[in-house]
């Protein structure tokens, strides 16, 4: 399986001829029983249709097309911001009534079509264009097949091909004899096909089938016909993993997760126990990095050199500088940056947050929408007081400043640098640059109190306990 990676420019290699991509999201994804449509489904943090746009990206399509029917609003809404058209399948008349609904879209369009499928996530850019150059290869296929040998081929579509790949026959399951049957080699039903030749071919294709639905493979056959040959080439099976019910989605998840973690290990990571971290589809993560046990990375990470990343932490759209240490037991949100051999400790919480070079946070402590200067110590306790029930404020700490523990800063508030504030403050206004900053009651003893409200006391509850009252 390819596993997906951060965002990556353009292959470099030409392609012979425009490109264009249809993608099916139209089925109903009633086995995964959600309100959210089937394709918008997570995997590692990303939804499974805009993992298959982004590798579809690095080939730079003229045009991407995504064919939906139910929930298609959703769909319209999660790829508007990359400029993907949607066509509408309004009735599931099968995956070749599907792709023809995008003709309008590719009007005028002439070069090489991709047909992808939203619920076949993990499919990379260097698949696809194989599929193309394929397409382009010496012989001139009609059509280019994805094809795989699952360990269980099931109800999967079969191909029929000889040695060189080029297809004698391809059969839904459903159709299917049993010598066909018995053939291991599997239509994922991902497709490379010229433009001129698409939809020609589909107009040709009937439902004169077992389901009663206009098949997309049956355009191979239809070329097949008319002399024109198609070609199979394969993939591992788990780079075509469908997902349709929450198990397979699980399934999936498992799969990438697991390769993920080989990949950062291969990459010079440290993981003590790699099933118990769980990265995101953009986690960027360095040499000689520590990930200590059941740590999760969210989306929007990056940990640079030689970090350490303590057990039991959780970090979202953070930025961790070389040699930082973080956790155990800390939580970083997104806008948290630490930079180089800053600490983070147990039960720290930061979220919008710079914790400046060398500066550190070693106890239950909140720290949002602040700037804490190099070299500073924020005592365990402390919080950041940034919120007022209507807006945010930010707080900022100088260079070299020690908060006392228990303190709560409460925003807008500016600690100068090398400024101290005494445990168990609270700071409303600004601290000068190496001033004391005391905010807190004064301390007041009353000698022998104690004793004599024990004894009052106990008096009291023996004279309960007679029955004599006071």
């Amino acid at each position: 399986m390819t596993t997906p990676a951060p965002p990556a420019a353009p292959l470099s290699a030409p392609l012979s001829a425009p490109l264009s991509a249809i993608v099916l999201a139209a089925g109903q994804g009633t086995r995964m029983k959600s309100d959210l449509h089937k394709v918008l489904h997570p995997v590692a943090g990303r939804p499974m249709l805009l993992h298959l746009l982004a590798s579809v990206g690095e080939l730079a399509p003229e045009r991407t097309v995504v064919v939906a029917g139910a929930r298609r609003e959703q769909v319209e809404a999660a790829v508007a911001p990359m400029g993907v058209r949607v066509a509408v399948q309004a009735e599931q008349l099968g995956t070749g009534h599907a792709v023809a609904q995008a003709e309008a879209a590719l009007a005028g369009f002439e070069g090489d079509v991709l047909i992808l499928y939203g619920d076949v996530p993990l499919v990379g850019a260097p698949t696809m264009l194989r599929m193309v150059e394929r397409l382009h290869s010496e012989d001139a296929p009609a059509a280019v097949v994805l094809g795989f040998r699952p360990a269980d081929p099931g109800a999967y579509g079969r191909v029929i091909a000889d040695a060189d790949g080029r297809i004698e026959r391809m059969v839904e399951w459903k159709d299917a004899d049993a010598a066909q049957r018995a053939e291991t080699l599997c239509n994922s039903g991902l497709m490379a096909v010229r433009a001129a030749d698409l939809f020609a071919l589909l107009a040709r294709v009937g439902n004169d089938n077992a389901a009663g639905e206009y098949y997309l493979p049956d355009i191979v056959m239809l070329a097949a016909s008319d002399g024109r040959h198609g070609a199979v080439i394969e993939t591992e099976a788990g780079e075509v993993a469908g997902i349709n019910s929450r198990a397979e989605l699980a399934a999936v998840e498992a799969d990438w997760q697991r390769r993920r973690r080989a990949r950062a290990m291969a990459e010079g990571a440290t993981l003590l126990a790699p099933k118990t971290v769980w990265f995101s589809h953009d986690t960027v993560i360095g040499r000689d990095v520590t990930v200590e046990q059941n740590v999760v990375f969210g989306p929007g990470v990056t940990i640079a050199d030689g970090v350490v990343i303590h057990a039991f932490s959780h970090l979202e759209g953070a930025t961790v500088a070389t040699g930082a240490s973080v956790g155990p037991y800390a939580r970083l949100r997104p806008g948290a940056v630490l930079e180089e051999g800053a600490r983070i400790g147990n039960f720290v919480e930061m979220k919008k947050a710079t914790l400046g070079r060398g500066a550190k946070a070693n106890h239950l402590t909140y720290l949002g929408d602040a700037e804490v200067g190099a070299g500073a110590n924020i005592g365990a306790g402390t919080i950041t007081c940034n919120y007022d029930g209507f807006l945010k404020y930010r707080t900022s700490v100088g260079e070299g400043a020690f908060i006392g523990s228990n303190s709560a800063l409460v925003a807008p508030v500016t600690i100068g640098a090398g400024a101290i504030v005494a445990a168990g403050s609270v700071i409303t206004a600004d601290v000068a640059p190496d001033a004391l900053a005391l905010g807190r009651g004064r301390q007041e003893a009353r000698v022998g109190w104690a004793g004599r409200f024990r004894a009052l006391m106990r008096a009291r509850k023996d004279a309960a306990e007679n029955g004599s009252g006071e």
